[in-house]
């Protein structure tokens, strides 16, 4: 499938897929987007609602690292371990042209956290920096089988109009069986559908204030 880098309306870049007509991030801000969807509502929440000093944190749709590495950046004063699940992984030649790290305000730090990120080996335990682990899984999101072992999860798959099947119940499941009690999940998605399916095996779901040029999002809670 072709792949194009894109500009968004933040400045930061994205993937387009043109086949889908469909993007890794936000058309109007991938930066903007992952801030607030991801590390506002997800991150500080889940640090502040439940008093965390350590957090284990289970990404769905790895791609291009921007949600770890601003995850890496922001929650730098606590210990994470951070596991990105991604079926299709980004190319090497592609991230040259992303440069996430020229939109942060420590260019040295963001850029030598980005490119261990995606030099490091999947399917192992990686040390970013003295606070970040990551391990990247090569597999499909309905793979996953982790039981109570997660506090904090960034949904974060293409939309339900180009992949519905990993926006379902049985995804859903798997996301609430894998986070511990209490646990967070967070998703830029805000469809009635998708509420549902979260309500139905369980989660305690809420509408909040979306990013820029999105309406609305959801955050759900493993009760």
């Amino acid at each position: 499938m072709e792949r194009k880098i894109i500009k968004t309306g933040d400045g930061s870049a994205t993937i387009h897929l043109p086949e889908w007509d469909e993007q890794y991030h936000s058309k109007h801000g991938a930066l903007q987007e992952a801030m607030h969807v991801f590390i506002k509502m997800g991150l500080d929440f889940t640090i502040a609602e439940f008093d965390k000093s350590k957090l284990s944190i289970l990404e769905i749709g790895f791609g291009t690292g921007l949600n770890a590495l601003l995850t890496a950046f922001y929650g730098s004063t606590i210990k994470i371990e951070y596991t990105g699940v991604e079926a299709y992984p980004v190319k090497p030649e592609e991230l040259v042209f992303l440069d996430y790290a020229s939109v942060l305000p420590d260019f040295d730090t963001a850029a030598n956290v980005f490119n261990k990120m995606h030099q490091v080996d999947w399917e192992k335990s990686s040390a970013i920096t003295s606070n970040f682990s990551l391990k990247k899984q090569e597999k499909t999101f309905q793979e996953i089988q982790d039981q109570d072992t997660f506090d904090l999860i960034y949904f974060d798959a293409f939309g339900a109009r180009v992949q519905p099947e990993l926006w379902t119940e049985e995804i859903f499941l798997k996301m609430y069986n894998s986070l511990k009690l209490n646990g967070v999940l967070v998703t830029y998605a805000a469809k009635g559908s998708v509420r549902r399916a979260m309500q139905a095996v369980g989660f305690s779901v809420e509408r909040l204030p979306g990013p820029p040029g999105k309406r609305e999002m959801l955050r759900a809670v493993k009760k």
